[in-house]
């Protein structure tokens, strides 16, 4: 197992949707072990392909944080979700930053385990939130795009004062 580099907002490969798996193969089965290895390194609760630079439809989440509770879902599909409620998020992409966006806590999932076996899943709470959060970043959304309107204009200024910065960083000097 190996830990995979982080892709960080504003890289274009957050905002493209996934593609969906259709070989289940060692390759896969590796893929997957590198995900749940960066994820455990980086102290997350979730991680999807496209934030490591992937475009499969993958994602895992270990919603206990502990290696307890790690789960697979390829193509996943969110079938029906209730109890809606305000959580607190963050991105491991996108760093020093946390915003309350509304989220079920409670959904039916179906998705594929990483032989390609199909299973429906009943998720509450936690397990729930983070499986929503990582299906958005799957169809190329993050959740700063479900934060206000006024809280995401000043996140677009603080991203464009990064790129900007990150410009001048790369010029020679004269």
């Amino acid at each position: 197992m190996a830990q995979l580099p982080v892709v960080e907002h504003p890289d274009g490969r957050l905002r493209e949707a996934a593609e969906t798996v259709t070989e289940f193969d060692a390759n896969l089965a590796s893929f997957i072990d590198d995900m749940i290895e960066t994820m455990r390194a980086q102290q997350v609760i979730g991680l999807s392909a496209q934030q490591v630079g992937d475009r499969r439809n993958v994602c895992v989440i270990d919603p206990e944080g502990d290696g307890s509770s790690v789960e697979v879902f390829v193509n996943p599909v969110i079938l029906a979700s209730w109890r809606t409620a305000i959580v607190e998020e963050s991105c491991l992409s996108i760093p020093d930053l946390e915003g309350n966006v509304f989220r079920a806590t409670r959904l039916r999932a179906r998705a594929q385990d990483a032989a390609g076996n199909t299973f429906t899943r009943d998720l509450n709470d936690m397990a729930a939130v983070t499986l929503q959060h990582e299906v958005d970043h799957l169809a190329g959304k993050l959740f700063i795009d479900r934060l206000n309107p006024i809280r995401r204009l000043a996140i677009g200024l603080r991203t464009r004062a990064k790129r900007k910065q990150a410009g001048s960083e790369r010029q020679e000097p004269a």
